[in-house]
Parts: structure tokens; sequence; C-alpha cells
């Protein structure tokens, strides 16, 4: 821990949204920064040139004895730590942390496993702050907005709606999925096949994760471009955590340039998705042998296994047809291309030929749309629809809107956390106007933000 107005933050990961996060905490003399990764190439590579920054090595997610202990001392010298590792190792941070009395910062929703630690975290006196990057984070700070004003002006929410999505810019999506990772690719795709709940006319609508994309429907946002919105996991809890008991539709979910459905389904229906190991799936394999597996093809000719994904895929339409099989080709999985295999199962095998493919190339800029959508009835008896909307385009050879949107926000609560914001120990997210006013100032501040308009 620290002594005199000194800060010692440790930041644990040093993936594609940690720079600004990082370039931010640093702009004040008094915070010193470690950076931490499994490789400390990773971690040098972020930490070079910034100020009071050092590079490490910890495994956040390892069950090893030993990096156990060093992740928990690590933890226990500083006096926050940012996690913006995968979500499911959170606990184990925040365990670490518990143990070390040191504040924590995550990006990431808050999950059961989290909430379980609540009483410790309380009896430690540590504050957790959880669900400050893009979405969620950004969209909770104009989402408590707009239902406080309106509320304040004795109007009700009826429908809800928000859509966000991380897209190569339109200039940048020429690769036939019209898609490329911003963030980390195996958590990208697995997106595609949750299950999603939300709430349509006052009723619950549920969708089974093999019938999500299905579910995908045009949705208008940016005048020339065509998008599709699908809803995103669970929507329900929405209603409450943003205080709109009123509201008979709630759905969140995530937007795609159209078309991007089609290919989902397609590799779900040939095996390729699925993330459970499978014996049969060995180094020396060919990407055509592999697709002769999951799709029970007579043999490895390209005719062959074409015929035979059509015939799994069922495709509704010729030219849907020549499109998603075009695609295919693209990725190679047709090919005599040997597959890197990895950790034994097809997801992150398809994961591994599809990162130098979609990746973003130097002098390439993503793009970030979020909206949200208020249908709101006022008392007297009027009604009309507010948005509040985000576009916002990555730096050529620069920050990606995705690294900005969610590292900026995230360093901003991590100030909040080391200058005392928060006056109690516990579990905290930005789903109050208490919490979401400030950090949405600072927000703004960077020239960061949405923009609203009643139509």
């Amino acid at each position: 821990m620290s002594s005199s107005n000194t800060k010692h933050i440790l930041l644990l990961e040093a993936g594609a949204v940690a720079r600004p996060c990082a370039e931010y905490i640093t702009r004040r003399p008094e915070n010193v920064l470690t950076v931490a990764c499994r490789t400390l190439k990773s971690a040098e590579a972020l930490a070079n040139g910034l100020r009071n920054t050092t590079a490490t090595v910890l495994d956040a997610g390892s069950e090893d004895p030993e990096k156990r202990a060093a992740l928990e001392k690590a933890i226990a010298e500083h006096d926050l730590v940012i996690s913006l590792i995968p979500y499911s190792y959170h606990p184990n941070v925040i365990k670490a942390a518990i143990k070390g009395q040191t504040n924590v910062v995550t990006t990431s929703y808050i999950s059961p496993a989290i909430r379980e630690l609540e009483d410790e975290i309380k009896k430690a006196g540590i504050v957790v702050m959880n669900e400050i990057g893009l979405d969620p984070g950004v969209d909770h700070l104009y989402a408590v907005k707009v239902v406080d004003e309106v509320h304040a002006k004795g109007g009700k929410v009826k429908e809800f709606y928000s859509f966000c999505g991380g897209l190569p810019a339109p200039e940048c999506a020429g690769n036939p999925l019209g898609y490329k990772f911003s963030w980390f690719p195996r958590g990208n795709l697995l997106v595609h096949l949750n299950s999603a709940t939300y709430l349509a006319g006052g009723k619950e609508v549920h969708i089974p994760g093999k019938d999500l994309m299905n579910s995908a429907k045009p949705y208008p946002i940016v005048d020339g471009l065509s998008f599709v919105a699908f809803p995103n996991r669970s929507s329900l809890p929405f209603r409450d955590i943003y205080q709109i008991p009123e509201a008979e539709t709630v759905v969140r979910g995530s937007v795609r340039y159209a078309g991007f459905p089609e290919f989902v389904n397609a590799l779900v229906a040939i095996g390729m998705l699925n993330p459970t190991p499978q014996p049969w799936l060995k180094d020396g394999l060919t990407w055509a042998e592999i697709t002769e597996h999951t799709t029970g093809a007579a043999e490895t000719s390209e005719e062959t296994l074409i015929a035979r994904v059509k015939a799994l895929c069922q495709f509704p339409s010729e030219e849907g047809s020549t499109r998603v099989i075009s695609g295919l080709k693209w990725i190679g999985i047709f090919s005599s291309d040997k597959a890197e295999i990895r950790y034994g199962n097809l997801l992150d095998t398809l994961c591994a030929r599809l990162e130098p493919l979609m990746k973003f190339n130097k002098g390439e800029r993503d793009f970030v749309i979020l909206q949200h959508k208020f249908v709101v009835k006022w008392a007297d008896g009027n009604t009309n629809t507010i948005t509040s909307t985000l576009e916002a385009y990555g730096e050529p050879n620069g920050h990606s809107a995705m690294a900005r949107y969610v590292g900026v926000p995230c360093g901003i609560a991590v100030q909040f956390v080391l200058d005392g914001f928060f006056k109690a120990p516990g579990i905290y997210a930005p789903h109050t106007k208490e919490i979401c006013d400030p950090l949405r100032a600072q927000v703004e501040a960077e020239g960061m933000g949405l923009v609203e308009k009643v139509l």
C-alpha cells in the first residue's frame, strides 16, 4: 500500500483496450502504474512510453499455487487493481483483493460469483467498481440520464431499446463477413451463441442460442448504412436497473452489418463454433479434413464439401447461398491448408484461423455505434421518441474507438475510487444518478459521449 499522496495501481492485462486506460491514469503524477500480463513482452509493450509505469508477469487465471500466491502478493502491494482479463477470472482477482484490502475496478457486468463475495468485500473495507467501459458503462451513463429527465417531467418510458456494436468502419469492412475483431475473438464469437430474453409488449420472449442469429432484424441507425440488431443475454434486469417499471418493452442487444448473421448460422450449422474438446482434432489435419469430419461429408474435395454445407445450412435463397459459400471459401475451411489446432476444440481452432484474416490492418479504423431509443408517454397523453446515439470512429494508426470508449471511462472510474468518491465499501456499478452524473461529466470532458434527439 502507498504512503503520502502516491497511489499504486496494478493493471491486469495488456490487451486492445488497456492503453487508453493506462494513459489516463498516468496523467496524474502521483499515480504509479504496474502493468501485468502473462508474458513480459506484452506488459512491456503497453508500459512503453508511460511515466511512472513498470511491467511484470502475472497469470490471474492460473490455479497453480505459486502463480496464485504471486498474484495475491502483487495485488496486496497496490492501492487498486484494474481487472481487464476475461470476466470469468474476476472472482480470482477480487478474492486476492479482499485478502490484500485492495480496491478493484472492472469493465464487466457484476456476475453472481462477484455478488457472492459482497459481505467479504465490505468486511475488507474495499470498493469493487464494475460495468464501466462502453457496454456496459457509457450506455448506463446515458440511459440513467434520460430516464431521470423523463420521470422528472412526469413522463413514462413505455419502450426502451439499446443496441451497440463494435465494427470496422464502412471503408474497412470489405471482407465477406463485414466484420473485424476489436476485442477478444473467442468471446466475440460466443456472443452470437447466447440465449436471449427480453420484454416485448409486456410479455417475456426467450430465444435459444441456436436461434439467436435468426432473430436478427434490420435496424436503421445511421443513414446509408445497413445494420441488423439482435437481443443479447437477458434484458429483463434492466427494467429494475434503470427504474422503468412502467416499460412494456425492454430490449438490449448488439448491432452488426447486414449479412453477418447468415455467416454465423452457417458456422454453427457445420459445427465450427463448438467449444467442446474433440479427441479426433489433432495437429496435422488440413481444413478440408476438419470440414469433412464436422459436416459428415463423403470426402474432402471442395465440390463435395460445399454440397454438404449447403445441405446442412438449407440456405433460403441462391443469392444468400452464394454469398455465404464465398465467405467460407475466403476463410479457407475447404482448403488444404494445415490447421493450427488450439486447445483441442473447433471454436478456438477457428479463432486461430480468423485472427490474422479479420484483424485491423495498419491505417484501418474501427467504428463504434451505440443507440438508446426511448418511447415516452407524457402526462398529457402525447407520445414521442428520444434517441441517444454514439457514432465514434477509431484513429488510423492510433487508438481504436473501442479501446478509447472502454479504456477511458475505466480510467476515470479508477481515479474516482482513488480520490475517495465512494464513501462506503461494497460492490458498485453506474446504475444511479448519483454515480452516473459525475462520471458522465468526466467522460464528456474528454470529448466523448452520446448525442440526444427528440423524434
